[in-house]
């Protein structure tokens, strides 16, 4: 009975070796890309191009920009230079969660609130 434990145990800890999602983020800093999400039922799509200090949006034919204040790598937080509202006046923190060599998972959501948001932005060129 205890060399089925202790052959339980070691495979548990075989299982928790395994490595890390990749996060190549140097890759992603600037570029095009595009993000779909689905709003109320409706799939939207936004296309970006970010460099390194600032980030262009087209969403549903209007186009804004924003600051980019890179926290590291992985991280940054973006804020609207021409806010049409108090939502837009808020500044968004995005972060990279994982890579692959075309695309990035993220995780996003307004600085100061707890809700967060995930997506993945593709590449385009």
């Amino acid at each position: 009975m205890l060399k089925y434990f202790l052959a339980l145990f070691v495979l548990f800890l075989l299982a928790q070796c395994s490595p890390p999602p990749e996060r190549n983020c140097d890759n992603f800093i600037t570029g095009k890309f595009e993000f779909t999400t689905e709003i109320s039922g409706k799939t939207i799509k936004t296309t970006f191009e970010r460099f390194e200090k600032m980030e262009v949006e087209s969403f549903e034919g209007q186009r804004d920009t924003s600051e980019i204040r890179w926290i590291n790598n992985c991280e940054y937080i973006l804020k609207n230079k021409n806010p049409k509202s108090k939502a837009e006046e808020k500044s968004i923190h995005i972060k990279i969660l994982t890579t692959t060599d075309s695309s990035y998972t993220f995780e996003y959501g307004a600085v100061g609130e707890s809700k967060k948001f995930r997506g993945t932005a593709f590449q385009i060129h």
